[in-house]
Formats: structure tokens, sequence, C-alpha cells
């Protein structure tokens, strides 16, 4: 059963992805939050592709994570995965919330991949 709030996230993400899509040149970066974590992944719509993927819970990004605070994870994650997006020659990106508020932790994360020269 899906919670009242949940659901509510759902509908807002349903509205948001019916005006966003991604292509090869500017792919949707879909963002998931949890209680506890948070994933991020680019994604070309028209290829059905997933360019590349992010999570707090990757063994690779846990070695170099901050042991407190979700937002300067978040914020580490939106740095490491601008700098995956660079290495991949994507400069310009869709930002998709995933029907969550911009702030608190998605706006770390956005804000972190906007200092390291991702457009979006």
């Amino acid at each position: 059963m899906v919670h009242v709030k949940e659901w509510g996230r759902i509908q807002r993400h349903r509205r948001v992805r019916q005006k966003i899509t991604g292509t090869a040149e500017r792919p949707r970066v879909a963002v998931h939050r949890s209680l506890k974590n948070i994933c991020v992944q680019a994604i070309d719509d028209i290829a059905q592709k997933t360019i590349a993927s992010f999570s707090s819970l990757d063994k690779e990004f846990l070695k170099t994570a901050p042991q407190k605070g979700k937002i300067t994870v978040a914020e580490q994650l939106g740095k490491s995965f601008a700098e995956a997006l660079k290495k991949k020659n994507v400069q310009k990106i869709a930002f998709d919330r995933g029907g969550y508020l911009y702030h608190g932790r998605v706006k770390a994360l956005a804000e972190a991949m906007r200092k390291n020269g991702i457009q979006f």
C-alpha cells in the first residue's frame, strides 16, 4: 500500500514527465530520494538507455563520502555525478526532480552539479 504523501509525489512526477524527455545530447537526470539515501541517473529516453547512474549506496562512493549529514552526501554525489557526465561528454541536462520539492538534498545535488559545469 502506498502512503498518501508518496502517492502525491508519484502524481507530481507523472505531470513533470509529460514535459521532460531526455536525448543523447541532453539526457534527463532523474533523482530518487529515500529517507536515508539518494540516487541519480542520466537517461536517454529516445534510445531508452541509462547513460550514467550514481547512488549514495555505491561502494566506490562510500569510500569518499562524508560520514555526517545527508545534505553533504548529496553535494558530494552531485560533484561525482557531474564529473562522470563530463567524462561522457555531457554538458547540458534536463533535471527531473522526481516529484520532490526543489529543497534540501535535491537542491544540494543540483547546485553541486551546476558548480561543476553542468548546465540546466
